[in-house]
């Protein structure tokens, strides 16, 4: 499918379930791991999350690759409580920005979680985040109250949508 990247040629982009230990996916966590920890100065490391939070029927992970196959972005869903999907680990890699590759995996994850049975998907990220909060209302989240212990509100934004 294509996408429009702001008047430039679209772009073809491949999205695909991955595991959450694959060596492409690994390289853009470490990669969205040290953006984090440069705009906030600290982050939660993806290796502290267990892969298997990301295997169907509880979770999935995307992987979205680029024309050329090189892995572009990544995001994915886990089961938060029966009705609560929680999308994590959203990443965009700056050569992909702008061309609608956020926008595809985070519709991809809506509908699975969806066909998975969940009528809610939440989500943190941080308040520094303008492209991603922008992303997230657009598509229809609002602000909640934070629901992660020792989140500090003036730098992270917790946000919920209905599916």
């Amino acid at each position: 499918m294509t996408e429009s990247n702001s008047g430039q040629l679209p772009q073809l982009w491949a999205v695909m379930p991955a595991h959450y230990d694959d060596p492409a996916v690994q390289q853009l966590l470490q990669q969205f791991h040290a953006a984090q920890l440069e705009t906030y100065g600290y982050a939660d490391d993806p290796t502290d999350t267990p892969a298997r939070d990301y295997i169907p029927p509880q979770g999935l992970f995307l992987l979205g690759r680029d024309a050329t196959a090189r892995p572009s972005g990544c995001g994915g869903w886990r089961t938060l409580d029966a009705t609560t999907a929680e999308l994590k680990r959203m990443y965009v890699h700056p050569h992909a920005r702008r061309q609608c590759l956020g926008r595809r995996l985070l519709l991809r994850l809506e509908a699975t979680a969806r066909l998975h049975g969940y009528t809610h998907m939440q989500l943190e990220t941080g308040a520094a985040n303008a492209a991603a909060l922008t992303l997230y209302r657009r598509s229809g989240y609002l602000p909640i109250e934070p629901y992660r212990p020792g989140r500090d509100p003036e730098i992270n934004r917790a946000l919920r949508k209905t599916l």
